[in-house]
């Protein structure tokens, strides 16, 4: 059994200044004020539309990011709409196969130290479950049957694509303190991304 950190991995290629530049000139459309576009117009015509709340505007401009994260926090993520998923399926993957080292891969639980008793229960656990599901895999059971004891924590791959004003929604959310820990690691370590990249878009949400 492999337990790994939750991550992210970039799919789209983010050039900042392509995408301010669009969001800008379909956004002066609105106003007809195309005229005014200018080296450096697009930041603070930006900033203005997020500060008056006109937010549709950053609907022209997405975003796709793969992220690692375990089963359970990718059911929270699907739930955000509007977005497009595609999700590493337990059903078609065999993980008793060699690609997958033979073996299960976990994430590791945010709020435990390995030093930590509940870390080492949740680690014997998460062994007996390895154990359990290649023993069915080796009795016949097929993926799509064998799945049905694999727990929260087995690590996912989802492929996520949201528009900018979805993004934005889903890191104001999923950053506070209010989010399970979990999700919050995980959101918290893109939108600190974001802000380096596309600081315009994302300067304003807190990281807390």
């Amino acid at each position: 059994m492999r337990v790994i950190r939750p991550g992210f991995e970039m799919i789209s290629e983010l050039n900042a200044e392509t995408i301010l530049k669009n969001i800008e000139r379909c956004g002066r459309v609105c106003y007809k004020s195309e005229n005014l576009i200018d080296q450096g117009s697009a930041e603070k015509f930006i900033r203005g539309i997020i500060a008056r709340g006109h937010e549709s505007v950053l609907e022209h401009e997405k975003i796709t990011v793969k992220l690692i994260c375990d089963r359970g926090v990718s059911h929270e993520i699907v739930r955000h709409r509007v977005a497009s998923y595609s999700q590493e399926s337990t059903r078609y993957c065999n993980y008793s196969k060699e690609k997958f080292g033979k073996e299960l891969t976990m994430i590791h639980p945010c709020f435990w130290e390995e030093k930590d008793p509940q870390y080492q229960i949740w680690k014997a656990t998460m062994e007996q479950i390895e154990k359990s599901y290649n023993q069915l895999i080796e009795m016949g059971a097929k993926p799509e049957e064998a799945r049905t004891i694999l727990p929260n924590s087995l690590k996912t791959e989802i492929v996520v694509t949201m528009n900018m004003r979805e993004l934005r929604h889903f890191l104001k959310l999923r950053t506070s303190k209010a989010s399970h820990p979990q999700m919050r690691e995980i959101a918290r370590m893109l939108l600190s991304y974001l802000k380096e990249q596309i600081p315009v878009l994302f300067e304003d949400i807190p990281l807390e």
